[in-house]
């Protein structure tokens, strides 16, 4: 069991740094087009939406009372949101011109563009959602695999629930 704990904790900080990435370059881009129109920018504010979501719960999750492995199902609604989220990024950037949305050239080189910023903000939205992914599937499995050993009569420490400990 300590070994899913340590796989959690890891799971979460990571999800926190992309999540936490993901709101600094989308808040980047949101304030550089600060007059323009909300309805232009309107699947900036939900991926936007989606990662101050994922910090909060990230840090609720983080805390030491949170790990029974029960919000498996909050992972997985936000996984499927950076998903979503990267989904509309990926459409923007092919309506920017920026190229193939795989084309990572120019991405580490100091470069400030536009294009770069946007892929790079797809990538990160792209592993959030692969470590909001692996957290569900972590606590799934915890959850079923505890499930099943009470049912066989066994609890969650390899205690038989009659053994009395006097």
């Amino acid at each position: 069991m300590r070994l899913t704990d340590i796989l959690a904790f890891a799971l979460r900080i990571g999800e926190l740094a992309f999540a936490g990435t993901v709101a600094g370059l989308t808040g980047s881009y949101l304030h550089s087009t600060h007059g323009t129109s909300n309805w232009s920018k309107k699947r900036f504010i939900y991926t936007e939406a989606i990662a101050g979501t994922a910090i909060l719960f990230s840090l609720l999750f983080l805390c030491p009372f949170a790990t029974s492995f029960i919000h498996w199902p909050i992972d997985l609604l936000l996984s499927t949101s950076f998903i979503i989220a990267f989904g509309l990024l990926a459409a923007f950037i092919r309506l920017k011109h920026c190229g193939s949305v795989w084309n990572w050239q120019g991405i580490t080189a100091g470069s400030s563009s536009e294009c770069a910023q946007f892929k790079a903000d797809l990538a990160f939205c792209f592993l959030a959602s692969i470590f909001f992914l692996a957290s569900a599937v972590l606590g799934g499995w915890v959850v079923r695999r505890v499930r099943t050993a009470r049912v066989d009569g066994v609890g969650a420490r390899g205690q038989k629930w009659y053994r009395s400990r006097v």
